[in-house]
């Protein structure tokens, strides 16, 4: 019976594999510049090789920055593009956000793509960031609202340019949303029910900028990368109890059996950052290098205005930083 169903699962798994979606377009981002949030592992990781295989400045954001240089050297050497580098930013803290922010405009003088990609699975118990926001929100949501609000300008200069949120198909799994206690002062905290509305929020926040980009030459899209076997499932595993452990456990092997790995997980947000057919689509979901059906409450025109307004206040984004 283990047998039968561990052939089953790897049957299951060669058919989604051969079946999941491939960025086909050889597009060159010679002369063109790149930033990617959790660049140090995963579908990060192998976005930034992608990107810097054509050519492109790439630049490695990412909260372990001695990792993040050695994954830099690493990119350097298998695609012999030299222009890869390494900047410290924890999107979870809004100072460390404001000073990566600052440096990047001091330095860069475009910004073609920014890739959203950086990510937890929160701990099993609520944790608040030093900013008074919950830490899984904070990491997935606002850090990324704030650090694309605070680059915007640079990305419009740039133009054609765009922004890629990396979002996931648990966003289903929110059933509602109070924007008003995002932050789980009030509702029940729970590891995964985090992690589902930070993923509702990155739509809701991608579909609200494209509304505000229009006609601007910048783009946003978002996209579910699939089941994809990472570092992600085992992040920050001291902080679980052993049953979350062992939970997580399971699931990571379930993964590593039918899920892509991270070349092929990296594959939609790839599709989105070069491809030529999507040059001109804005406020989307994608998954397997296409279009994709998404929950309706993402679709929410008014719940994403009203979290748009929400997310300014919590980052205290200033009157002087809203280029949109």
């Amino acid at each position: 019976m283990l047998l039968t169903t561990l052939l089953v699962l790897m049957l299951t798994g060669f058919v989604y594999r051969r079946r999941s979606g491939k960025c086909t377009s050889r597009r060159s981002l010679r002369g063109r510049t790149a930033i990617v949030t959790g660049a140090s592992s995963g579908i990060g990781k192998e976005t930034a090789r992608d990107l810097a295989r054509r050519g492109a400045r790439v630049i490695l954001a990412c909260r372990n920055l001695m990792k993040a240089q050695m994954v830099a050297d690493e990119i350097m050497r298998s695609t012999g593009n030299k222009e890869v580098v390494a900047r410290l930013v924890d999107t979870a803290d809004l100072q460390s956000v404001r000073e990566f922010a600052r440096e990047i405009l001091g330095t860069e003088r475009a910004i073609h793509v920014l890739v959203n990609n950086a990510g937890i699975v929160g701990p099993e118990k609520r944790q608040v960031t030093r900013d008074g926001l919950e830490l899984t929100m904070a990491t997935n949501h606002y850090g990324h609202f704030l650090l694309t609000n605070l680059l915007l300008k640079r990305l419009k200069q740039s133009a054609p340019s765009r922004v890629i949120n990396v979002a996931s198909a648990a966003h289903m799994f929110t059933m509602n949303i109070d924007p008003r206690d995002l932050n789980y002062e009030k509702k029940s905290y729970g590891t995964m029910s985090a992690y589902a509305q930070s993923k509702l929020c990155n739509i809701l926040f991608t579909f609200e900028l494209a509304q505000k980009l229009r006609g601007s030459g910048v783009t946003t899209n978002t996209l579910h990368p699939g089941a994809v076997s990472t570092e992600f499932f085992v992040k920050d595993k001291a902080s679980r109890s052993w049953l979350l452990r062992a939970l997580t456990q399971a699931l990571n092997f379930l993964v590593k059996v039918v899920g892509k790995d991270s070349v092929l997980g990296a594959q939609t947000t790839i599709y989105l950052s070069v491809a030529e057919d999507v040059e001109d689509v804005s406020g989307k979901y994608f998954e397997e290098c296409k279009e994709a059906a998404c929950s309706s409450l993402a679709k929410d025109r008014t719940l994403a205005k009203t979290l748009w307004e929400v997310s300014e206040i919590d980052v205290k984004l200033r009157p002087a930083e809203m280029y949109y």
